[in-house]
């Protein structure tokens, strides 16, 4: 008995670093875009925080699964017809 909770806390430990190591993956894509892309383009996001600093913040919260979800929902409400305005992280 004693040996399988060591092994599910050595699996929780696994899941645990591969999800950090994939929003840490998806954040530095993202402090690319904010750097290098983004001061090109000539339309700006209408809400505060920004599409990439809410994704960024929803990454580090909730992890790369539920984080990549609220991310792409934001990121379609984004559009030219929104109110936009401060819409933060749930």
């Amino acid at each position: 008995m004693k040996k399988d909770k060591s092994i599910i806390v050595h699996i929780k430990k696994e899941i645990k670093l591969i999800s950090n190591s994939i929003v840490f993956i998806f954040v530095l894509l993202i402090r690319f875009y904010q750097k290098f892309i983004s001061p090109m383009k000539r339309t700006h996001c209408i809400y505060t925080p920004t599409c990439s600093q809410y994704a960024i913040e929803a990454l580090k919260k909730y992890g790369p699964v539920k984080g990549l979800f609220l991310s792409i929902k934001r990121i379609l409400r984004c559009n030219p017809l929104a109110k936009g305005g401060y819409d933060p992280v749930p």
